[in-house]
């Protein structure tokens, strides 16, 4: 926690986070040597404090130098900015994660560019309606794709190849074209297309006709010396290209052509090298993210500058997203000498960062405290607590917890405010629980799980049915 201290640092919560905040904060400013205040605001959960509420009930001290609010406030912070003579910010979600949010130095300016290109294929475009092609076109872009790649089948010649480009350039898209049908390159490359893929010695000396950047691959992935003899001939050609030497599955010859992508880049260090990166991803039963950052990662390494990715297989199915977070994370990484950790979350799907979780003893602690019935649901321990006043369920089983809640009535009735409505949303929350527990993720109640780069947001029809029930303890 460098930097801290000279800092006064002044946390604004509501009365029922208020203990462990405490309790936390002296411990850091302990370990870090900061100075810290602590104001109670009169509101029982911090989470429902609104800027311009605490503008109204908060009176920060002089000499803080810093004022951390929730994470989960919302709003903008202009109306406690105008009236704070330190800098106000909204501090992690959850205030276990304080240790962390102090400790974690921010990324630098810079951080998020890249240079390498991500050329994202449709697949079987013959096979596809005009629309269908256009709308994944705008799905690729949005997800970072750079250029929009028309792939064609094999039984072609394909008509609609020129037209289809074309549509997509009015659309406003760089496209390539992978076809060994001359025709169809002919139509794609009159149309707009600035890349072809790809070329050998069968079909290379048609290049000179087209004008555009083409990929020279070897005739079989094995042999570079076709791959020579085609990259000699565009050359003489004054045929613009880079080179791909073929990335192979796993199991047939994945390691051999890793190293010829090394090869390749020292026989020819000045020119562009591209990998078509599928062909692992689509290819092996791993989900796509970390096979994707790892092979981005060789190529930030090696140089080479584009690579080719498809989005077919299901378990692929976020490959744009997933490699255009890669390439800022691994230009980072390589151009200041740093490890790719604790920098980017989002390639962090399956399993967080750090599981950060209210202990048992906690939460025991609190159903004392607790003065009404809204139910606060954790995953701690291996097992989901239900909490409110006079209630702590818990078990591994969500379904155990609710008989348990079903029972918690006076004389073990059910509880007056478990509504059918209520049912659903506890249901619901506990399902979450379940998936956060089983995958080693954070549960927060009332906010989706993070899911990094597969996350999306999720539509709150809650809001307004039930607000009682849904507030947390433990913002």
């Amino acid at each position: 926690m460098r930097g801290l201290q000279n800092e006064h640092v002044h946390f604004v919560t509501g009365r029922l986070a208020a203990g462990a905040l405490r309790e936390l904060v002296a411990r850091l400013a302990a370990e870090a040597g900061f100075r810290y205040s602590v104001e109670v605001l009169p509101i029982t959960v911090a989470a429902l404090m609104r800027p311009a509420w605490i503008a109204r009930h908060w009176s920060p001290p002089a000499e803080a130098t810093r004022i951390v609010l929730p994470g989960l406030c919302r709003g903008g912070l202009e109306p406690l900015q105008a009236t704070a003579a330190a800098p106000v910010e909204f501090g992690p979600i959850d205030l276990r994660s304080l240790p962390e949010y102090f400790s974690r130095p921010p990324l630098p300016d810079d951080y998020g560019r890249y240079d390498i290109e991500v050329i994202a294929e449709i697949n079987h475009c013959p096979r596809l309606g005009r629309d269908e092609i256009l709308a994944r076109a705008a799905a690729h872009a949005a997800d970072g794709a750079d250029v929009i790649d028309v792939g064609c089948d094999p039984d072609g010649p394909w008509p609609e190849a020129g037209a289809t480009v074309a549509a997509l350039r009015a659309a406003g898209y760089r496209v390539s074209i992978d076809s060994f049908d001359p025709r169809e390159v002919a139509a794609a490359t009159a149309a707009g297309a600035e890349l072809v893929l790809s070329v050998n010695r069968e079909n290379c000396r048609a290049a000179a006709d087209w004008g555009v950047e083409v990929v020279a691959i070897p005739d079989r992935p094995d042999d570079l010396a076709s791959l020579d003899e085609t990259a000699n001939q565009l050359a003489r050609d004054g045929v613009r290209f880079r080179l791909d030497p073929i990335l192979e599955p796993i199991g047939f010859g994945f390691a051999a052509s890793l190293r010829r992508y090394l090869d390749v880049r020292e026989r020819y260090p000045g020119v562009e090298i591209m990998m078509g990166i599928g062909n692992l991803t689509e290819l092996t039963d791993v989900d796509s993210a970390g096979v994707n950052a790892l092979l981005i990662g060789f190529c930030q390494e090696v140089g080479v500058r584009s690579v080719l990715t498809t989005q077919v297989i299901n378990w692929a199915r976020t490959s744009v997203r997933e490699c255009d977070v890669a390439r800022r994370l691994m230009h980072h990484a390589v151009r200041n000498r740093v490890l790719p950790k604790h920098l980017e979350r989002r390639l962090l799907m399956l399993r967080d960062e750090q599981v950060v979780e209210t202990s048992p003893a906690e939460i025991a602690e609190l159903a004392t405290q607790l003065r009404d019935a809204n139910y606060r649901v954790f995953a701690s321990g291996g097992e989901i607590h239900a909490a409110a006043a006079g209630i702590h369920c818990h078990d591994a089983d969500p379904f155990c917890v609710m008989d348990q809640l079903l029972a918690a009535g006076p004389g073990g009735s059910v509880p007056r405010n478990l509504t059918p409505d209520h049912a659903f949303y506890l249901g619901y929350e506990m399902a979450k629980a379940s998936l956060a527990l089983a995958l080693g993720k954070t549960y927060r109640q009332d906010q989706p799980l993070d899911w990094g780069v597969a996350s999306r947001a999720e539509p709150d029809g809650r809001h307004g049915r039930a607000p009682r029930h849904r507030r947390a303890a433990h913002e």
